[in-house]
């Protein structure tokens, strides 16, 4: 039953407000200082209010011409361009923080990368050095791709 009448309330409503947006009039309010208001509303005080009402009958919907077709293709490339850019800037932070997460990760030492001693413990072999190696070499990469995604390059 509630939703009976808030539906019935929503479509009087939307049918309430329908017909002043179908009859835009629009006033032009000049004020005793000669300064020019224009509102959907006459302005309080002012010396002459004229009502225009543009009249959209005649021209309807027309396509855009070529001009106006270059400026918006123009617009849309230089959109581009920018939130290229700035895609290429995140992504770059994006893999640096990866890559820093994995180097964080990659410290402690796996099973095949230690070496028993003859006093019984054990050493990092050469793998574990390379390992961290890469690891560092992949942080300094992504930190030229940020770099370089910050100049622009």
């Amino acid at each position: 039953m509630l939703k009976r009448v808030l539906l019935i309330g929503c479509l009087l409503a939307a049918a309430l407000a329908a017909p002043p947006a179908l009859a835009q009039v629009l006033y032009k309010s000049t004020m005793p200082d000669g300064k020019v208001i224009f509102g959907d509303k006459p302005a309080p005080g002012a010396a002459k209010v004229e009502t225009l009402k543009p009249d959209t009958s005649k021209q309807g919907i027309v396509p855009p011409t070529e001009g106006e077709k270059a400026a918006l293709q123009k617009l849309e490339a230089d959109r581009r361009g920018r939130e290229g850019a700035a895609d290429r800037l995140r992504a770059a932070e994006k893999a640096l923080a990866a890559a820093e997460a994995a180097r964080a990760a990659g410290k402690e030492p796996t099973e095949s990368e230690r070496i028993g001693t003859a006093g019984g413990a054990s050493r990092l072999n050469d793998a574990y050095w390379q390992r961290q190696k890469n690891l560092d070499a992949a942080v300094e990469q992504a930190r030229r791709d940020l770099e370089a995604a910050r100049a622009g390059k």
